[in-house]
């Protein structure tokens, strides 16, 4: 697998990451096989959450698979911010969070920490001391974000000591506003509307990693788009380029995020050992301007 430089860090990691939000459903023997399989494929960056199965999906994690010469291997990231009912990124939390997540994860570090999703009654002032408290503790060694745009960003950026270098958005060729606005400059449709203040051209200045959450999904996690008979032109067109590329339709999906130069590094979810090694497969296929402009269109997107 190809691999990505992560924003402004010096970690190198495979293009496509594995996000584990349903480990807590799979047993140690299970989740050991989807961990071994995903490596194999060259994919070594795990995505988790302290509220993925209430902590449980960490701990199935590490249970696993987690030993000295393993982590060396991986590249482990986690977010916190997300509680029953609100939002919380005080300092006392987040340094409680991780704390968390350290001991679920059986590991002395956490190589990427998310801020997920924004709460607007953040002190950007806590969230720099914690993460520096938590860098100079040894306990992270980089942060990011998680559905952020670019003013909310450049507010914690003026407190924080460290550069963001991720931000975690949903992204799908089904699920493009971030796209579809860059097209539709100073019209009046539906399409025009800026909904992010611009986060796509945001990161490419800034060199932030983009990671596209459920790559397969419509509407806000509404369900996969891949083989739904509601969404026949987009299918059709997936299957037609599968074929002659000589890989799945969801390859060929992954390909088309992977196809933009935004350095956008998709997080699948699947738990399933083939589909993934199958998904894997998009890193060898790049897609044409033709072919990539073809799947925008058949998605339902017309260009101005």
């Amino acid at each position: 697998m190809k691999k990505i430089k992560l924003g402004t860090s010096n970690l190198e990691v495979g293009e496509i990451a594995l996000g584990c939000m349903r480990m807590d459903r799979l047993t140690k023997k299970e989740a050991t096989y989807v961990i071994e399989n995903a490596m194999d494929a060259g994919v070594d960056l795990f995505d988790h959450a302290d509220i993925y199965g209430k902590g449980k999906s960490e701990e199935v994690f590490a249970d696993a698979i987690m030993s000295p010469s393993m982590r060396e291997k991986m590249v482990l990231q986690t977010k916190c911010g997300i509680r029953k009912g609100y939002f919380d990124f005080s300092k006392e939390h987040i340094l409680a969070s991780v704390d968390d997540s350290l001991k679920r994860l059986k590991t002395d570090y956490i190589d990427v920490l998310l801020l997920h999703r924004p709460d607007t009654l953040m002190e950007p002032e806590e969230v720099a001391e914690a993460f520096t408290t938590l860098k100079e503790n040894g306990k992270v060694r980089h942060f990011g974000v998680s559905n952020q745009n670019p003013l909310q960003m450049e507010l914690l950026k003026k407190y924080m000591k460290q550069d963001l270098i991720i931000n975690q958005m949903q992204l799908s060729l089904m699920h493009t506003p971030m796209i579809d606005a860059g097209f539709n400059v100073n019209m009046q449709n539906n399409p025009a509307i800026v909904r992010d203040s611009g986060v796509l051209e945001y990161s490419r200045l800034n060199d932030m990693t983009i990671q596209a959450w459920s790559p397969f999904q419509y509407g806000m996690i509404e369900g996969p788009f891949i083989g739904n008979p509601d969404y026949p032109e987009v299918n059709a067109k997936l299957q037609e380029m599968a074929e002659k590329k000589g890989v799945t339709d969801s390859a060929i999906a992954i390909a088309w995020i992977l196809r933009h130069p935004a350095n956008i590094q998709p997080v699948v979810g699947t738990m399933n050992p083939q589909r993934l090694t199958n998904i894997a497969k998009a890193s060898d296929v790049t897609l044409t301007r033709e072919e990539w402009y073809e799947l925008y269109r058949a998605a339902g997107n017309d260009l101005p």
